[in-house]
């Protein structure tokens, strides 16, 4: 029941409080494999947003992944909440049977083997650090056109 994919461990403390805490609205997307197929229905429910025991939560994004697997769904979002995307599908009956996680921030897990790890660049590092909230709620070019991705495979 572990959640795999992109993870980032630093020793910064400011920018773990930014990446991590639910203010900062960071933008995550992962790939949730169910037990079962999504009901259209369900996966507008999601998308239209739905009240856990915490609150009201919407996703930026969610779809079908594969138009053939309909257990397999993509969902984007911004909230910094425990476990949500489980407690999402868990709410409306369904049992997540793997999480992955294929983007953080402004990082995707691209060019790095299942179990491995590389360090970020400079490059990457000041973008963590010097990221705003609209970059990272509405998205750059790059992230916009993964949310599009989603979009595309929706019934």
């Amino acid at each position: 029941r572990n959640t795999t994919g992109v993870l980032l461990l630093t020793n910064d403390g400011e920018l773990a409080q930014k990446l991590t805490h639910p203010s900062f609205e960071i933008k995550k997307i992962y790939e949730v494999k169910l037990d079962k197929e999504v009901t259209k229905k369900d996966i507008e429910a999601i998308a239209i947003g739905i009240t856990l025991e915490d609150g009201f939560i919407q996703p930026d994004a969610v779809a079908f992944i594969d138009q053939k697997d309909k257990s397999l769904i993509g969902i984007e979002i911004h909230s910094g909440k425990n476990r949500i995307v489980r407690r999402i599908f868990e709410h409306l009956g369904y049992d997540v049977r793997g999480l992955d996680r294929v983007m953080f921030a402004n990082l995707t897990k691209k060019n790095v083997d299942r179990g491995k790890w590389r360090m970020l660049n400079e490059k990457e590092v000041r973008l963590l650090k010097f990221m705003n909230q609209s970059f990272l709620k509405k998205g750059n070019a790059k992230n916009a056109s993964t949310s599009n991705k989603f979009k595309e495979t929706e019934d």
